[in-house]
């Protein structure tokens, strides 16, 4: 099995050749809703441990509504994961009785983004949503040099751009920005892999990471087998029912005795549904300090 691929746009674009490999392919950070078409994966050897975004847009939609915020932005990449967010967030901000005054696609593989950045400034947002991945580090100083950066107008990231940024830009340039990053509260497994490797900054997707890895062995013990193909459909049965159990070694006592049991990992509950994705997860919410890291706020806790 392959853990990975982390964009939902790259696995978009090897998933056929995997599974049609009759390997198993187990993404840690994919969130593209398009992977839950049965058509990307008709031979059901695809999985993933993060959250679909159509929960993390109705999070993100419901904070900027809550916040106050009604003439929204969204500068978005243009591809599967950037499109599909944006609109799930677009969705949501209408519903809730807001505005989204300009939604602007930019090329993946772009260098410059004067155009999108001057049509953003353009619409004279109360607040700006970037789903962005690394690009955010161009993307910040030209919105700053419009007057829309994040100290002019509100900003929000996703969990594409929720990085520490302590060492890409000057001390409080994303003071206020608030961010949505899939996941349960890591501080325990944090300390876990610190104790590994004391120089790690950056969490996101290592427990998820980590329960693709642990979800697969269970799935194999149980069917004491590594054929893709045979250990595949146990890593749903894995995930939910049965009796629970939260750490591979209890787990593995359950599967070589035969017994139905419930992996609840170090991401969450999991609760994989027939697609191979979670149907219950939870959302946190950061904020940015003056330093240009972030700090959680608080977890909400969805049902897809």
């Amino acid at each position: 099995m392959i853990v990975g691929a982390a964009s939902s746009s790259v696995s978009l674009s090897v998933i056929d050749k995997i599974t049609g490999a009759g390997v198993v392919q187990f993404s840690p950070a994919n969130t593209s809703p398009a992977l839950d078409d049965a058509k990307t994966d008709p031979k059901n050897l695809y999985f993933r441990t993060a959250p679909s975004d159509v929960l993390q847009g109705a999070v993100m939609a419901n904070l900027i509504i809550g916040d106050g915020k009604n003439n929204v932005a969204i500068l978005a990449r243009q591809d599967s994961y950037g499109e599909l967010l944006a609109g799930q967030i677009e969705k949501g901000i209408k519903a809730g009785g807001g505005n989204v005054a300009i939604k602007k696609l930019y090329s993946a593989d772009a260098t410059n983004f004067t155009a999108e950045v001057n049509a953003v400034a353009a619409a004279k947002p109360d607040a700006i949503v970037l789903v962005s991945f690394d690009e955010t580090k161009k993307l910040v100083p030209q919105l700053k040099a419009k007057k829309v950066g994040p100290r002019d107008v509100q900003t929000y990231f996703v969990d594409g751009n929720t990085a520490d940024y302590s060492k890409d830009f000057p001390k409080n340039s994303l003071t206020g920005t608030k961010a949505t990053l899939p996941g349960a509260d890591p501080k325990d497994f944090k300390k876990r892999l610190l104790a590994t490797d004391p120089k790690l900054k950056d969490f996101t997707y290592g427990p998820e990471s980590y329960d693709a890895t642990v979800l697969s062995a269970l799935a194999a013990i149980s069917a004491k087998s590594d054929d893709p193909t045979t250990f595949a459909p146990k890593i749903i049965e894995a995930s939910k029912d049965g009796t629970k159990c939260t750490s591979f070694a209890d787990c593995k006592k359950l599967a070589e005795g035969g017994k139905d049991f419930d992996y609840d990992g170090v991401s969450g509950p999991i609760e994989m549904g027939a697609t191979g994705s979670p149907t219950k997860a939870s959302i946190g919410i950061f904020a940015y300090g003056p330093d240009n890291t972030y700090t959680n706020q608080k977890y909400i806790a969805g049902v897809i």
